[in-house]
Formats: structure tokens, sequence, C-alpha cells
């Protein structure tokens, strides 16, 4: 069978030439939100960005176009808007399709000269430079946080441990501040606790891969406290070596928040007890499965986090001075939930609202007792497992109109003086917030849980700025802690530039490395306070396999490192230089593809 797929303007173009005659095919496949079809064929069933579509008989041999566009005025930005895990079914007869090349092929920066400087990403808050080089094959130290540092080197096959000693002195340093006293003679890292004795480690480790290190002191401390790195594993089940590789990149990087996402719309996929049905039957996808979403470029695709799996995920996390924030993922973006619960919707709704991922009635209802049931058991487990005790619950993309066709809402909210969508939500978030305090855990969620008449989820939140730093900004000044996360600036899912033959999204923008800095995480220093972090994101709609997660992330990730590291980044061609440096240490493959 030969296929190919091709942008074609605003539309796409499907050629299928079969090897011999196919009796009433459908052509089954996902994307990166709804389709329609212009011609060549009729639409048969939709669920978010699956699609269905029957094409008359195949001859065989004849070549046969269909064409299709998106719905809702998106347009086709590159490759990853092809059809994804594209099948034909005839009768009970299935045959798969050529995958056209998948991914992001890594971007080549221009040779900008020599770092100025040290080569650490991110920059030192200090850096004076003495006489001398010490010439050092390694380090020996007896601290914990030597010692994680020594396995990621060996993980990574870099040059760690040797016979210079490394003297721990204790000082009354910020949480991960730290300080190297380099000389011809040996080291002295003054820090206040094992943060700080990490990163001092790390950063001897950085500069160790590129021979001698320069005698001199550096002093240095983080601008935020959260330094965060987001992955879906939702819409992309990946491998637990995957996660536990991008662990050790972040901590190479100083990150030291992992922002779990293993729940939404396409899948549940930790394995908790209170109800197995959940990640039972939703852990996979595709043909003959509840859910059909093929992002992951196959006919079936998928799996699950077991308990244990989760634990070693923490475990390693936590010897890099990583914390691990699940999120659950409430109220909307729930198909998963409501298709294996459909008791979580009310009966009687008749509204129309669908997200923008194509999903109708893809939000639990909080005029349901079953509802809080369901949530609470989740709540409690999952937050149990972690023990960071913050507790990620979602709320983003509401569908406009949500619950305004629920009976059972509307006398909720008469009963409650609510009038919108958005003071319902409101009202949900804020009881579940106070139960995920009662729990012991802190609640998080995405900018729209601040929405409200009552103020939102209140119950000392910390909420994650996406649409941009607006909404950030709004919550800092009603008493919110913020981590800035603004999709047009360290949203590594979009593509780098607008080359139809590139890789990833683009309806926030295209973000090259350079937009990765370009930004000011607290433009109002009333707010600093307020404003706690940084957090990079990474969404898997278009992923199909675990490698192309890298040359998407990097080197942009150095981007959001010195965002959340530095006060003063380095500029776009300081940051150039370093990307090349970083790119030449042994083992750069693993995360650059």
């Amino acid at each position: 069978m030969h296929y190919d797929s091709r942008i074609t303007g605003d539309t796409i173009t499907c050629v299928f030439t079969p090897e011999r005659n196919l009796i009433a095919p459908v052509f089954c496949f996902s994307g990166m939100g709804p389709f329609e079809a212009v011609s060549g064929g009729t639409v048969m069933k939709t669920l978010g960005s699956y699609t269905e579509i029957a094409l008359p008989n195949l001859a065989a041999g004849d070549a046969y176009e269909l064409v299709i566009q998106y719905a809702g005025g998106f347009k086709p930005a590159n490759r990853a808007w092809l059809p994804l895990g594209p099948y034909l079914r005839c009768g009970k007869e299935i045959i798969a399709l050529p995958i056209p090349e998948s991914g992001c092929r890594p971007q080549v920066l221009p040779d900008l000269g020599p770092v100025e400087g040290l080569p650490l990403v991110p920059q030192p808050q200090s850096w004076a430079a003495s006489e001398g080089v010490l010439e050092t094959s390694g380090f020996a130290c007896d601290s914990p946080a030597f010692e994680s540092a020594a396995a990621l080197a060996t993980r990574r096959g870099w040059s760690f441990v040797g016979d210079t000693e490394v003297t721990v002195e204790h000082a009354d340093l910020p949480e991960d501040a730290y300080e190297l006293e380099v000389s011809t003679d040996g080291v002295i890292l003054r820090a206040g606790g094992f943060g700080g004795e990490f990163y001092g480690a790390i950063t001897l480790l950085t500069l160790l891969q590129h021979g001698s290190l320069p005698c001199g002191v550096i002093k240095d401390a983080p601008r935020f406290a959260w330094r965060g790195q987001h992955l879906d594993t939702a819409r992309h089940f990946y491998e637990p070596q995957t996660i536990l590789d991008l662990l050790d990149l972040m901590a190479l990087l100083k990150f030291n928040r992992f922002h779990w996402h293993f729940a939404d719309d396409e899948a549940f996929r930790l394995e908790i007890e209170c109800f197995p049905e959940l990640w039972q039957k939703t852990a996979l996808c595709g043909e003959g499965h509840l859910l059909p979403a093929l992002f992951s470029g196959a006919i079936e695709a998928g799996g699950s986090y077991s308990k244990d799996t989760a634990r070693k995920i923490i475990a390693h996390a936590k010897a890099l001075n990583i914390e691990v924030m699940p999120e659950i993922e409430v109220p909307a973006h729930a198909i998963a939930l409501t298709h294996v619960f459909p008791e979580l919707r009310d009966p009687s709704d008749n509204g129309a609202e669908v997200s923008v991922q194509g999903y109708k009635g893809n939000a639990v209802n909080p005029a349901i007792a079953r509802t809080w049931d369901v949530l609470e058991a989740i709540m409690a487990e999952v937050g149990a497992l972690f023990p960071f005790q913050h507790l990620h619950l979602g709320c983003d993309e509401l569908p406009e109109g949500t619950w305004m066709g629920s009976p059972l809402a509307r006398d909720l909210m008469k009963r409650e003086g609510l009038e919108t969508t958005d003071d319902l939500q409101g009202w949900m978030m804020q009881k579940l917030g106070a139960k995920t305090v009662e729990n012991g855990q802190r609640p998080c969620a995405w900018e729209e849980a601040a929405k409200g008449s009552n103020g939102g989820i209140a119950n000392g939140a910390i909420l994650f700025s996406w649409t941009g730093q607006g909404p950030g900004l709004e919550a800092a000044r009603n008493g919110y802690d913020v981590v800035m996360s603004p999709a047009q600036h360290i949203y590594l899912d979009m593509a780098q530039t607008s080359d139809k033959d590139d890789w990833g999204a683009n309806w926030a923008a295209f973000v090259s490395l350079t937009d990765t800095i370009n930004w000011e995480p607290v433009p109002d220093a009333d707010l600093a306070e307020r404003i706690i972090g940084v957090q990079g994101t990474f969404w898997s709609e278009f992923t199909t396999e675990d490698n192309q997660l890298w040359p998407m992330l990097m080197p942009r990730m150095l981007g959001v490192s010195s965002k959340a590291w530095q006060t003063e980044c380095v500029g776009a061609d300081g940051l150039i230089r370093l990307a090349h440096v970083y790119n030449d240490l042994p083992g750069a493959e693993v995360w650059t593809g």
C-alpha cells in the first residue's frame, strides 16, 4: 500500500495507491485538532482530533486523493500537522499505512566564536578569576550530594571522580546557593545544605568536561525557588527511562521541579488502586480501545506507570534535588474520566460546548455527588504517593458555556448564588483546593483557576500562567503565588521556525532559542515576592517516538534554565555560544537527538 500526505496551502492532501482492490475503506487518524473533509471522502466519526473518513472503493494501482482541513480555522504549520497514526479499516481488516519521517530536525546554530567567561548554563551569579588553573582528572568528596553528581556522571559516561580533594564547608547561604573556591591545591565548596552542595558539584562536573579548571571564586544562587520543566505523558506514553534521562538533563541545568502531566482527555496513566478501571481502560489507545486517539503513531499504543515506577522516578529526582509534582487535570480535559465514569456527567445536559481540541462534554459535573467521590479518592491517593506535597489540579481550557445546559448544575448555581461557568468553576476549584490542603498538600493549578466571582481556587494555591504573562500578573496582584510559563517564550512544543519542514505547534508563536530569553519574568517589581518561578512546558500531541523529545527541548531548555536561575541573562549571542559548548559535551547525543 502506497500512502503519502502533504500540506497543500491551508489543506492536506492524502494520496492512497493500493496494491489490490479495497472495498469501502475507512481512513483512521489523529492530528493537532479536529478535521473536516474537503473532497474525496465523508467524515464518519470524530472524537477530539481522532477522525474516521469513509473512502470510495479503491482500485489496485490507481492513485486516489483525499483533501482534508483542520476545523475551526487552524492551518497546518509544518509536517507535525499531517495525519498521525494513519491506517485503513476494511471491514475487519486493518491496513497500516506508511508513516512519513516524523520529529524535529535539530537546529543548526551559527558559530559565533568562543564563550566569554565560564562555559556554564545557567551562568553563575559572579565569577572572580585568579591566576593559574587546576589540572585534574576528577574530584574526591564524601558528600551525599557529590555521590549523586558522580552517579549522574557515570550514567552520562562523563569523567568526574578522581584524586582532587573537595572540602565542603557549611555556610549560612540561601537554599540551592553555593560558593566554589578553586585553586591549584584543590577546591573548597561552601553551601547551606544538599541543594547548594549538589549544584556546586554540577558546576565542577560541567567545567571538568572542558579540561583544566580556571582558578577563582564562583558565588552563585538561583533567582527563583521554582525552576521547572513539564512533560505531558498522557498524549504520548514515554518509557520510564526517558523520564529518568530528562531528570538528569534537568539536573545538569539546575532545574528543581518536574511537573508530571499523566492525565488528560486521552489517558490516565498512573496505576491507582481506588479506581483501577481508570488506567486499565485508558492506558492503551487505538483501534478497538475506549479512546482511539493515535498520537503515538501506531494502530495501538500507550502504557501506564505503576506506583513502583513512580517511586523510582521520585527517588531518582530527589537524588538530583528535584521534586516531582503530579497533575490530575480537572474539571475539563477529562474525557478519559467521563468515558470510564459516564455518571460524572448530567444525562440531561443538552449543552453543545466543545473543547479547542474537539472534545464534546469533556468536563466532569460538580453538581453530582459521584464526581466528588471519584475526584476526592483520586486526589487522596495520588497526593499521598508524592512526597513533595504539592498537587496540581489542572483547571485549564474549560469550554465556554460548560454546565449551562445541565439542570443539575443550574440548580446548584442557583443555590450558591453563581451566575456563570467561571463562577461555578471557581466554586468547584475552591472546594478542591480546600480538600487538597486537608490532605496535607498545597494546591496548584493553571491560570484559569483564579476565575470566578469568589476569587478562584484560593487555599494558598500556586498558579501557572501559560497563555502569557498577563493572567499571572493579575493573579499575583490578587495574592496568588505564580509560576511564569508563557507559551510565547517557553512552550517547547512550539515549532522553532515557520519553515513548513519544521516540527511542532504554532498556536502561541514560533519559539526560537532566542525567544526563550527575550522576556522578563517579573515586569512589575512590586510583584517580585509573588512570582516564585519559571517553568518550561512540553505537550505531546504530535510526539510519535520518545527520541523526538530531545531536539525539541534542546537547546531551548538552556534558555529556560537561564531565565529560571539568572537575574541577567547572557543575551542571544551568548546563549548561542553556550549552546555550542553543551552540544560538544561527551554523551550530548542523549539529549540533543
